[in-house]
């Protein structure tokens, strides 16, 4: 009879209750016998539970899988602190005193504070003896007075401690259950033994740990029978407050962590429960799964965002059940006659009684005469074109990290995406693995189509805006095909079209067809929208048609991607699905047609503006050795709140970082139109002309922690300069364009800085990923319900109106409402 469980209390388990729900008393060190049977009281005694096939529990009588194991006990010679509530026992000892007469008297000045030093009297309260303070040596021993506190002697005084003290000092608990008299044995099954290849048997850390227990313990027992010298007693004691402290906790500071022969640290109970590995993270939050498959992942710009590339050995593997019924009876008969040959094919069959069968050429024959259509057979067919998959990347850092896509089997061993599905999976195609889920039940298969397509995505719930647009290639392909300067012949937009697969598509009338009125094509006809307006490359279209501008990063990238974000407030998902996947191989199409490669000459500038950058370079320099010359006959003005050598730095970073901005325009001016430097740069492709300044002009002023470059040598950065030399060269600027190449010193300031900006990218990764951990713990159970308010597990109001405004980013136009429906 089941019973429902009302309330879950935590706390210290008290040696009387452990007595109680102890089946026997373990004192045997030997685990096995000669035969290989376990020993009678022994950690592995089979009254603890059993492990092997065929043995009953002499406990409870069950078998394997039937006994949850019971747990057995430990009698301790002496008794030892339990080292996870040390702090508890020293708070204990240090706020209690028993005095003269006996009383115990509490030691805290103020309840309301906490139990610091300061909040400690230092005399009796009853009879005005001064108590000395309790100190712990890390660990598990304590000193008061310089002498140590033996545990019995703790035990004593905190069995003499009252309830209503101890639960002043923060122990809800008999004070005296911190020092532990006996030790659990935990069942057989939570330890199981493993058999290895060579017939030993392999035992569980926890079982190592608990046999150094009895061993010492007896060894202990014996020498206290025999009065043996204290001192063999004392280290004797000290060596099991060792066993027992690293049976909880393998990882204590100043104590060396109990090993395996072979050098390997033991897996405390604490380490099997906490961190990444343990029992909650591990085990419980998040589990292995059947039905998935991982591998690299490769771009394939020929697919729809909506799609992924399965190769045939995972689609050969990963299966889906389905009913065999009246409609579908040829398909699936069609599937098992195929699953020893080629995809697509099914791996087993589920017989009426629930029994799964595997498919062989031996027993196909047998299976197709024995099937029937809606008789509760059911088929485990292979993935194939258009079945509905969850594909994941990792950290799944928001929901986007999981979306669904639909199946293509293809040729090769990767998953192939969409590169312009990389932006919510943060991807890119540098090895990058990434995860396959296949959901088994219709409702599952539904909730993804409908919830978790990638169309449905291209929002980001953080803004409002795109976060599925095109990048690189494909902008950079429709940005040279709306320039205003291409014109095709019928037959070349015939083949680009043809190139791209747009087989349905009429070209507008006229010998020579206009990359814009390509483009124009694949806009529905009543869109009309403005970008960049009033800036220097406006686009504007007009009932579908690009009548002015180029298309660039913000009308079609992620986080940009203007047309994205009306066609989705107007249309709807299927329409920009449609635009990206169609428009984005036009762009690309034409790329490849069209050729695009970079070399040294694409960043090459007139010699006349070289000869203007390297003046501005000079000019730079001599104004910061200006500032440095009047710093150093005291003439520099301060700037206020700063001190004079804070002033300096900043007027010199200043006057060197000007000059940046000013030769970025001179590239910038001067940089051939048709470079691809230039086309990445301006098109917001790739890099930006702060990159091309960088390449063909200076690469400016290194800084480490937004400073010029000041460690190094006593005095200087390196052994190349002056001791107190403060001149742009010694500090870390660099007057060189990488064009140019850099010396010596401009390179190893470049690389200290590069450095820097790796190592906190990295950190900030670690940091963030953290946050993020937390973050989304706090949060999980949190839910808006239908009345518009986030309430929590309990039902609690946590905020009247979810968002403070009812808003939900991804369904509005970068945040602000809209009444469309198809948001």
């Amino acid at each position: 009879m089941s019973r429902q469980i009302e309330s879950l209390d935590f706390g210290i388990l008290s040696n009387r209750k452990l007595q109680e729900i102890a089946v026997k008393e373990i004192d045997v060190a030997e685990v096995y016998d000669a035969d290989g049977y376990p020993v009678e009281d022994g950690v592995m005694d089979p009254a603890l539970g059993v492990i092997d096939p065929g043995m009953t529990c002499q406990t409870c009588g069950g078998r394997i899988r039937e006994c949850q194991g019971h747990f057995g006990i430990i009698e301790l010679s002496r008794p030892v602190v339990h080292v996870l509530y040390t702090k508890k026992v020293r708070n204990l000892l240090r706020f209690t005193n028993i005095n003269e007469n006996g009383q115990v008297t509490c030691l805290i000045k103020d309840e309301e504070k906490s139990l610091r030093k300061s909040n400690r009297m230092t005399e009796d309260p009853e009879t005005g003896e001064e108590v000395p303070d309790v100190k712990i040596d890390k660990p598990y021993s304590f000193r008061q007075d310089g002498n140590e506190i033996k545990p019995d002697e703790i035990r004593e005084r905190l069995e003499r401690i009252p309830e209503e003290i101890a639960e002043k000092i923060g122990v809800e608990a008999n004070p005296e259950d911190l020092i532990l008299t006996h030790v659990p044995v935990p069942p057989v099954t939570m330890r199981p033994s493993i058999t290895l290849e060579t017939g030993e048997r392999s035992e569980d850390d926890i079982t190592h740990k608990l046999v150094d227990i009895i061993r010492i313990n007896k060894r202990l027992q014996n020498n206290i029978e025999i009065e043996a010298p204290d001192f063999i007693i004392d280290d004797l004691w000290e060596l099991l407050q060792y066993h027992v402290s690293t049976l909880f906790y393998n990882d204590l500071s100043g104590v060396p962590p109990a090993r395996h022969r072979s050098g390997r640290s033991l897996k405390s109970l604490i380490e099997r429960v906490q961190g990444k590995e343990g029992r909650f993270r591990q085990n419980l939050i998040g589990k292995r799964v059947n039905f998935s498959a991982r591998t690299v992942i490769s771009p394939d710009p020929n697919i729809g965002i909506n799609e992924v590339g399965v190769p045939y050995q995972v689609a050969e593997k990963l299966t889906i059940p389905e009913k065999i019924t009246e409609r579908n009876y040829e398909q699936a008969i069609e599937a098992i006659e195929s699953s020893s040959d080629d995809h697509p094919g099914a791996n087993y069959v589920y017989q009426p009684d629930g029994k799964r069968r595997k498919i062989t050429e031996d027993n196909t024959e047998d299976l197709l005469e024995a099937i029937e259509p809606g008789n509760g057979w059911k088929v485990e067919r292979h993935i194939k074109d258009g079945d509905v998959v969850l594909f994941n990347r990792q950290p799944s850092l928001h929901r986007m990290s999981i979306m669904a896509h639909r199946v293509r089997v293809l040729p090769y061993r990767t998953f192939r995406i969409n590169p312009n599905v990389c932006a919510p999976y943060n991807a890119d195609f540098d090895g990058d693995e990434m995860n396959l889920h296949v959901p088994q039940t219709e409702e599952a298969r539904a909730e993804a189509e409908e919830l978790l397509k990638v169309q449905e995505h291209v929002k980001m719930p953080k803004t409002g805006g795109p976060i599925v647009g095109m990048l690189q290639d494909f902008v950079s392909g429709l940005y040279l095909l709306t320039r205003g300067d291409v014109e095709l012949s019928r037959e070349e937009a015939f083949n680009l079209l043809a190139e791209a697969g747009e087989h349905d598509k009429s070209l507008p009338e006229g010998e020579t067809i206009t990359g814009e009125q390509l483009v124009s094509m694949f806009i529905p006809e009543d869109v009309s929208l403005t970008i960049n307006e009033g800036e220097s490359n406006e686009v504007v279209i007009e009932d579908g048609q690009l009548v002015k501008g180029r298309l660039d990063d913000d009308a079609l990238s992620d986080y940009g991607g203007e047309i994205i974000q009306q066609l989705k407030i107007e249309y709807g998902s299927e329409t920009v699905t449609e635009f990206l996947n169609r428009v984005s191989r036009i762009g690309a199409v034409y790329l490849s047609r069209r050729g695009f490669s970079i070399g040294l000459e694409d960043l090459e500038v007139p010699d006349e503006a070289t000869e203007e950058i390297n003046d501005l370079i000079e000019d730079a320099v001599a104004n910061a050795e200006a500032e440095i010359e009047d710093f150093n006959n005291g003439e520099m003005e301060q700037i206020t709140g700063k001190t004079m050598e804070e002033t300096r730095e900043i007027k010199i970073t200043k006057a060197l970082n000007e000059v940046f901005g000013e030769i970025g325009e001179i590239i910038s001016d001067n940089v051939d139109e048709d470079s691809s430097a230039y086309i990445m740069a301006d098109s917001g492709a790739r890099g930006s002309m702060q990159n091309v300044t960088t390449m063909a002009g200076l690469l400016g002023q290194n800084s480490v922690r937004d400073q010029r470059i000041e460690r190094g040598y006593k005095g200087r950065t390196t052994s190349h300069f002056k001791r107190g030399e403060l001149s742009p060269k010694a500090h870390g600027f660099v007057s060189s364009s990488i064009l140019e190449g850099l010396d010596a010193q401009e390179l190893f300031f470049h690389q200290m800085s590069q450095r820097k900006a790796l190592m906190d990218k990295s950190l900030r990764t670690k940091t963030s990923g953290y946050m993020y951990r937390r973050v989304s713990n706090s949060l999980q159970d949190l839910k808006v319900e239908y009345d518009q308010t986030v309430r929590n597990a309990e039902g609690e109001i946590i905020q009247f109106r979810a968002g403070e405004d009812g808003i939900d980013p991804q369904k509005s136009d970068r945040g602000k409402i809209s009444t469309n429906v198809n948001l």
